[in-house]
């Protein structure tokens, strides 16, 4: 801590809580050059509010309605021609490792085991997701930035 060289008046002190509070500080401390110190804490902030009962904690992660009926509705018409390649997490989908680079892969490209074919965000974690069939990437059921659910069908490999 450095020394200030601070006089502790009324009206000095009367500032630095207004500035704690201004600035809603959790606390400030101070010390003179004589080594007495004052230490300001400011308002508690109340906890955010918990969500009413019965609503499902993870309703913030769940894509809009209109999106959820489409992948709904292309998904069983799709997973008849193929596997589906699932999201193992939940996240948003990438399909590329930056923004600038060329897609993991595309419709009409051979897969293998084990590659790489897109990536999910989740918590700030970026997760690479290999394939789990050998085959021809035949369809992408969700675009590049979209939420995705778990174990919801990301693309149709055959």
């Amino acid at each position: 801590m450095s020394k200030l060289g601070f006089d502790f008046t009324f009206e000095n002190i009367e500032r630095l809580a207004d500035i704690v509070n201004d600035k809603e500080l959790s606390e400030i401390a101070i010390e003179d050059d004589n080594g007495v110190k004052v230490t300001i804490k400011g308002k508690k902030l109340p906890p955010p509010p918990m969500p009413p009962m019965g609503m499902p904690p993870m309703q913030g992660m769940m894509p809009p309605p209109a999106q959820a009926a489409q992948t709904a509705q292309a998904a069983p018409a799709a997973a008849a021609s193929g596997n589906a390649a699932k999201a193992p997490i939940v996240g948003t989908f990438y399909a590329a490792p930056s923004p600038d680079s060329a897609p993991f892969v595309s419709v009409g490209d051979t897969v293998k085991k084990g590659d790489v074919i897109y990536i999910i965000e989740s918590m700030k974690v970026m997760s690479e997701i290999q394939s789990d069939f050998d085959g021809v990437v035949k369809e992408i059921l969700v675009n590049n930035g979209d939420s995705v659910e778990f174990d919801q069908p990301i693309m149709i490999i055959g």
